[in-house]
């Protein structure tokens, strides 16, 4: 089995130290419109940047259903001392997406070179799919590139909905380039069971994901062995107050994700 892949736990600001930290600290995904409003989340996230974590600002796509200007998204990743920004990406569009990301890769440079710039694959077809891909792998200023989970099942496993199609893909084809840092955003339709077939590629360097405190405040157990299956599901700002109770089986599914990653980060033994 291949190295692991580091596990970003994302959970509601309130239970940030009870099972966001990491011992050690590694790699961290953090909300830039949360860095902006939240003094609690952004300070949490600098004292873990302090630790040596490897902080990544998300782009706020996925919450807010925009991005933020990359002026933002630049005060948000000083604000932790963040090493990569995820460009503005749009679902399922790879022609609008490459054009986001130009657009703010151009603005991001024109106020500081620090940050390593990634960008997010989306694409309606394989066709599209290929021709993203290429023009990130191609242009100087990507650093890192995101493969999006797989929502739904997809017929015949497209590269464009089938996450692990699209990164056997690469593989097999030679497509992966050394200088660029290979990140998968969220866990898909399979769970935490996909991730023991993604460290098969020992280019994939981490995941985030909100599954396993949302089902675990759900009273739902994530099984080692699967099966994997998930109902209906609030996002994450919509969670409300976690009962304490439910804290050791919120621990134990983010236990099962990491042992699905082959990682041995831990939540520290001073926060339980």
């Amino acid at each position: 089995m291949a190295k692991s892949i580091d596990f970003s736990v994302i959970a509601p600001p309130a239970y940030l130290d009870a099972f966001v930290a990491q011992d050690p600290a590694r790699v961290h995904h953090v909300a830039a419109q949360r860095v902006l409003t939240d003094d609690t989340y952004r300070e949490f996230f600098h004292r873990e940047a302090q630790r040596g974590a490897e902080i990544v600002i998300d782009n706020g796509v996925f919450d807010l259903g925009h991005a933020l200007p990359a002026a933002d998204l630049v005060t948000a990743a000083r604000a932790v001392e963040a090493r990569e920004i995820i460009l503005p990406d749009v679902m399922r569009d790879g022609p609008a997406t490459i054009q986001a990301s130009d657009k703010a890769a151009r603005e991001i440079r024109n106020l500081g070179d620090e940050f390593r710039l990634c960008a997010v694959l989306h694409a309606a077809n394989d066709q599209e799919w290929l021709r993203c891909y290429d023009h990130f792998a191609s242009s100087d200023y990507v650093g890192a590139i995101a493969l999006p989970a797989s929502r739904r099942p997809a017929p015949e496993n497209p590269l464009c909905r089938t996450r692990w199609a699209a990164t056997r893909f690469l593989e097999d084809h030679g497509l992966i380039e050394d200088r660029i840092v290979y990140r998968l955003l969220g866990l898909g339709r399979t769970g935490h069971l996909e991730l023991v077939e993604q460290r098969e590629h020992e280019w994939i360097a981490s995941v985030d994901g909100a599954a396993p405190v949302i089902l675990g405040a759900m009273g739902i157990a994530m099984e080692p062995d699967g099966p994997y299956e998930k109902p209906a599901t609030p996002r994450i700002e919509n969670l409300g107050p976690i009962a304490e109770e439910r804290f050791t089986l919120i621990r134990r599914n983010i236990d099962v994700v990491r042992e699905a990653a082959g990682s041995n980060v831990r939540i520290p033994e001073t926060t339980r």
